[in-house]
Formats: C-alpha cells, sequence, structure tokens
C-alpha cells in the first residue's frame, strides 16, 4: 500500500472549520439560482439536492475540504446517534460511484469511478471532492440536463457505519490522510479502507478504496452486478425514463422534493349513482399523487384576472387567467386560460416522462384557439432563470438555438402560460440530438378520409406490429388522425429510421391502395390520406400525449389501447380537457409501458 502523505496545514484548517465553513467550497462552485444542489442548512441559503463529478468531469477546483471536528451544531452526531453514510449512483458526464460518510454535520465524499466493492483483491482509485450537505444523503431523482452535475441518481447503497482505530476525531483522521471505516449498508458490509495517496494534475486528491480480508469479503465481487436502488427498487434508466421526484435548490429541505408522478387515483361518483359531468373539474375527479396540492389549486382559482401563483415550489407570474382559449363545443361552456393551466398543472407529471431532457416546440396561440397560432421554438431572453433550457450547438445562424426543456412540472405550467397550446417534444434527447428514440407512425387523414377509413389503417398497422412482435401503442391526435408511436433503443440514424417506418407504411399501404396517396403535397392527394413517414427526422415532431389541440371544447391527443380501435364510440377528437382526468383514474397511463422498452428495429423482409 502506498505511504500516507504528510498532513497539509489546509487539513488541519478545514478540520477546525464549523459545518458552514466546510461548504464554502462547494457553494463557491454552484450557482444556486440555476443548480438543482442545495446549499445546505445552516445558511441563507434553502435546502435541496443535487451532485457531483469525479476527477476530469469539468470541475477546476480541488477539494478543499477533509472534514474536522467542530462545535457542535444540529446535524453533528451526538451521543449514540449512529453514524449515515450514502453511495449513490450517479450518471452524468461519466458514471460514477458517490461515497459520502457523515462527519462533522456535512457528507465527507468522494467519487469512485469504478465504485466501491466487497472484492479484497482490488483497489479502486476514488477522488476526495468537496463536502455536501446532510439533506443531499437521501436524494434520487434526475438533476436537470444543462445544470452541474446533471443527470441521473440513485440511492445504490445507504446504512450507517462505525470508524475503526480514528479515536475520538474522526475527521482529523481523514485530514491526516487516512480512514477505516465498518459499514453497515444493504450491499456494503464489514471493513473499508480510504488511503490518500497525492494529488492528479487538476490538483484533485486521490485515494485508493479498498476491502479489508474479513467475514463480508467476497472476491470478484462487482458493484455493476447490483444496479438497483435500495430506496426504490429501480435502475438508473427506469429513474432518468420516469423519476419519481425533482430536488429543487431554492426551497427548504422540507420542500425541495418535488413528486413528479401521478398515480392514478379511482374515479368517485355522487352519492345518487349519477355519472359524472363532462364538465367535472380535475379536481373533482382525482387526486393525483404527483399533481398539485388542493391548496396551489385553490390559490390559482383564489387569483384575480392576473397574478402570481404559487405552483410546484415555483412562482409564476400568470394574466388573463378569464380569457376564453378554447370555444365550447355543443352545450359546453368555453375554456378559459385558468382552465387551461389548471389542465396542464394537473396533466404535467404524467406527461413529464414524455418531454423531460428533449428540445420542445412550443405551438402557440396566445389569443385562443380561435385565432392564428404560430411556432416558438427560442426560449425568450425574458424566461425565468429557473427555466431548463438547451443549447442547440449545430444551429445556422438565424436558426432557433435555446429550447425549453420541461424537466420539471413547473416548466409546462409556464409554457402553457406563455400560450403554448400544443407541446410538440422532440423524438431524440438532448445528449444525444441526432440519435432518436422514437419511430413515428403518423395516419394523416386527407379532406375526403373518413374516420372509418383512418381505423383500417391502424388496424393494419396494430396487425404488422404483432406479426413482427414489435411494442408500438397508438394514440387519437385530437383532430382526425392517429398516430403510432415506437420505442427503439438508441443506435439507428434518423435517416435509418424514417427508411425503416418509409418500408412498413408502404407494405401497409399496399393493403388499401385505394385510401392512400404518397404524393407530398396536400393538394396533389385527391383527397385521400398519407401514412407520414417524414416526421422521423431531427426537429420534425409529433403532438406530445396529452397536449390539447387548439379546436373547440380543447381536445387532447390521448393514448388509447389497440383494443379500443374496435369501439364504435371511439372518436379522434372524443377526449377533452375536462375528460381527461376520469380517464386516467379508470384506464391509467397507457402510454407507460413504451417508457420500460428495450427493442431495436427488426428487418423487414
Amino acid at each position: 500500500m502506498p505511504p500516507t502523505p504528510p498532513r497539509r496545514a489546509t487539513d488541519a484548517t478545514a478540520a477546525a472549520a464549523s459545518p458552514t465553513e466546510k461548504l464554502t467550497t462547494y457553494r463557491r462552485k454552484r450557482d444556486f439560482t440555476r443548480t438543482a444542489e442545495p446549499a445546505g442548512s445552516g445558511s441563507d441559503e434553502p435546502a435541496g439536492s443535487g451532485s457531483d463529478e469525479p476527477a476530469g468531469s469539468g470541475s477546476d477546483e480541488p477539494a478543499g475540504s477533509a472534514s474536522g471536528e467542530a462545535e457542535p451544531d444540529e446535524h453533528a452526531v451526538t451521543g449514540d446517534a449512529p453514524r449515515r453514510f450514502v453511495v449513490q449512483r450517479h450518471r452524468a458526464t461519466r458514471l460514477h460511484y458517490d461515497l459520502r460518510f457523515e462527519i462533522g454535520g456535512v457528507l465527507v465524499s468522494w467519487a469512485v469511478p469504478k465504485g466501491p466493492t466487497l472484492n479484497p483483491d482490488v483497489r479502486h482509485a476514488a477522488f476526495h471532492v468537496e463536502d455536501h450537505p446532510i439533506e443531499y444523503i437521501d436524494f434520487e431523482g434526475v438533476i436537470p440536463t444543462g445544470e452541474y452535475g446533471g443527470g441521473d441518481v440513485i440511492v445504490w447503497d445507504a446504512g450507517t457505519w462505525e470508524p475503526h482505530n480514528a479515536g475520538p476525531d474522526v475527521a482529523a483522521a481523514v485530514a491526516e490522510g487516512g480512514l477505516h471505516a465498518e459499514l453497515h449498508g444493504e450491499k456494503l458490509r464489514g471493513r473499508f479502507v480510504l488511503v490518500r495517496t497525492g494529488q492528479d494534475a487538476a490538483g484533485k486528491e486521490t485515494w485508493l478504496l479498498l476491502h479489508k480480508h474479513d467475514d463480508f469479503a467476497v472476491g470478484g465481487w462487482d458493484p455493476e452486478d447490483h444496479p438497483r436502488s435500495v430506496l426504490s427498487g429501480r435502475t438508473n434508466d427506469e429513474v432518468k425514463a420516469d423519476p419519481d421526484r425533482l430536488w429543487r435548490s431554492d426551497l427548504p429541505a422540507a420542500q425541495a422534493s418535488i413528486a413528479l408522478r401521478a398515480e392514478p387515483a379511482e374515479a368517485t361518483q355522487p352519492a345518487d349513482g349519477a355519472q359524472l359531468s363532462d364538465r367535472a373539474q380535475p379536481s373533482d375527479v382525482t387526486q393525483p399523487g404527483g399533481g398539485p396540492s388542493e391548496d396551489e389549486l385553490a390559490g390559482l382559482d383564489a387569483l384575480p384576472a392576473s397574478g402570481v401563483w404559487h405552483i410546484f415550489g415555483r412562482e409564476l407570474k400568470v394574466t388573463n387567467l378569464d380569457k376564453v382559449l378554447f370555444p365550447g363545443r355543443e352545450d359546453e361552456a368555453p375554456v378559459t386560460k385558468r382552465d387551461f393551466l389548471r389542465y396542464t398543472a394537473q396533466i404535467a407529471p404524467v406527461a413529464l416522462p414524455y418531454l423531460a431532457d428533449r428540445p420542445l416546440n412550443m405551438n402557440r396561440y396566445p389569443n385562443g384557439a380561435g385565432t392564428k397560432g404560430f411556432w416558438h421554438k427560442e426560449l425568450p431572453t425574458h424566461a425565468p432563470n429557473w427555466l431548463p433550457q438547451w443549447e442547440n450547438p449545430d444551429a445556422d445562424p438565424g436558426e432557433s438555438r435555446t429550447y425549453l426543456v420541461v424537466n420539471e412540472p413547473a416548466a409546462l405550467v409556464w409554457a402553457a402560460n406563455f400560450g403554448a397550446l400544443e407541446w410538440h417534444a422532440w423524438t431524440s434527447r438532448t445528449d444525444q440530438p441526432r440519435q432518436p428514440t422514437y419511430a413515428l407512425i403518423d395516419i394523416d387523414p386527407g379532406d375526403s378520409t373518413s374516420w372509418e377509413d383512418i381505423l383500417v389503417l391502424a388496424r393494419l398497422h396494430r396487425t404488422a406490429f404483432e406479426h413482427l412482435r414489435v411494442l408500438a401503442l397508438p394514440k387519437v391526435t385530437g383532430q382526425r388522425g392517429i398516430q403510432v408511436w415506437v420505442p427503439i433503443e438508441r443506435g439507428p440514424s434518423f435517416d435509418e429510421t424514417r427508411q425503416w417506418v418509409e418500408q412498413l407504411s408502404r407494405t401497409v399501404g399496399a393493403v388499401v391502395p385505394e385510401l392512400l396517396s404518397w404524393k407530398w403535397e396536400v393538394r396533389a392527394r385527391g383527397g385521400k390520406a398519407r401514412l407520414d413517414y417524414t416526421q422521423n427526422a431531427i426537429n420534425k415532431t409529433l403532438v406530445a400525449p396529452y397536449s390539447a389541440r387548439p379546436r373547440p371544447g380543447a381536445p387532447v391527443s390521448m393514448p388509447i389501447g389497440w383494443e379500443e380501435l374496435d369501439d364504435p364510440s371511439l372518436r379522434p377528437d372524443g377526449f377533452a380537457l375536462r375528460t381527461v382526468p376520469r380517464r386516467l383514474a379508470e384506464k391509467g397511463d397507457l402510454f407507460r409501458p413504451l417508457l420500460d422498452a428495450h427493442q431495436t428495429l427488426p428487418p423487414l423482409g
């Protein structure tokens, strides 16, 4: 084992620091108006959660925070209270594991690229990073793209630990360059040793992490063979695809964890057994666990025509709340902006997995669905700083460069208040914008296409996908058509995906050539439908699930089951803003299987 470097003056200074002082480096490296990381308790900044990066990940400051014993504080371990530890598996710029020990009121932290192991015959490199706030200990979720440390995080292991041969001053032992710890975790058990070996070229402390030969040692044990969270039982992929929670750095610790996913509740019926009216408000039908609270909805109802709405932990300046955005349909009342914002807040946790980490193209109708709308892609300069955003590095001069990315529910509410009646997310993610994650089938009706013709084409696609054993799910568009989403593993380019969809569509179309035209221009199609495979291209989009459409009654693009194609009551615009919550309570999110699919497109013979 390499010799332990001598203790340095900076280590001694850190060992004598208070918990607030220990977080100085951590706070100096972060802009808490933008980052999702916590400032930590004991300061004027509110607490939340976030992450750090291993060496070489873009942080240019060494860890100057070997934590030491200090005056008691509210987080310090006292008496017989056990010390806690956590290991978080974090996929940011690169995969690494964050090993954190509760010492002196903070989490003393090391980034371990290969992770901790029970194998006593290997030694893994570790990099001492800045101390982190105690509030970070149970963080699991997604740090928005573009923020420092952006990526998905799970609580890979957690438990308690005891120092071994460290004496009463554990932080001093860390400052001296060595820590022996007995871990009592769900995965990690036994004696672990951390030894400082020096500094890398960037000035970061380099350490070695090893497991002693004891009763808990397991030869060949690999942390990657144990990928699931001890907190939720999920993998990083599952957390990224459908995060339960978002961590907010600008809220107090008790409020910083924001639920993202709405769990459908059973629809309630009036006491006399009568059916619910189509005009029932969302809160009359469901109470989704991840949706806005009753107090938040009441706050919207109590506002005059304009004001500040406190929603999902954000403050939104909302305007023209009584303006009619969607004319009424038949005997229904029109839908006002207040109604639309209410719906958006209710549906945001459900829609979020289909929008997160993807640039959003907004179809804006600031004066309502009865007027002419326009596409708006560039995030305006007056947008709040907290909005997640993405800079397109490939944008040409004059093209949209800064896009909104809906990585939290409040961002979608902001877009709705901005007049975006329709939401169109890219089929690729911001980290690899040229790699689609969906293949899209767009059954686009012509002027002479009947609803029955659309159903015939959709049923043929159903048969084709059953034959191919490919998971694909349909949704009605909220206007006249049906679209089918096919989840795919990243790999094929847009050109390859488009070619596959074209081949499939032409095979399906050959069965009923009388219904289709392959002409590009609408006027040249003779009123026939088109299977539009050209939507499989970068920055081309189809309307997102649960998005409203700019039509009377506020119809919604709604996921359906394949069997519903045989339901005579199905209509392409049959689901509206006021009926969607009841539908979700009865059916749940029918697009949910798309999020868990890992499939490649098979060759078509």
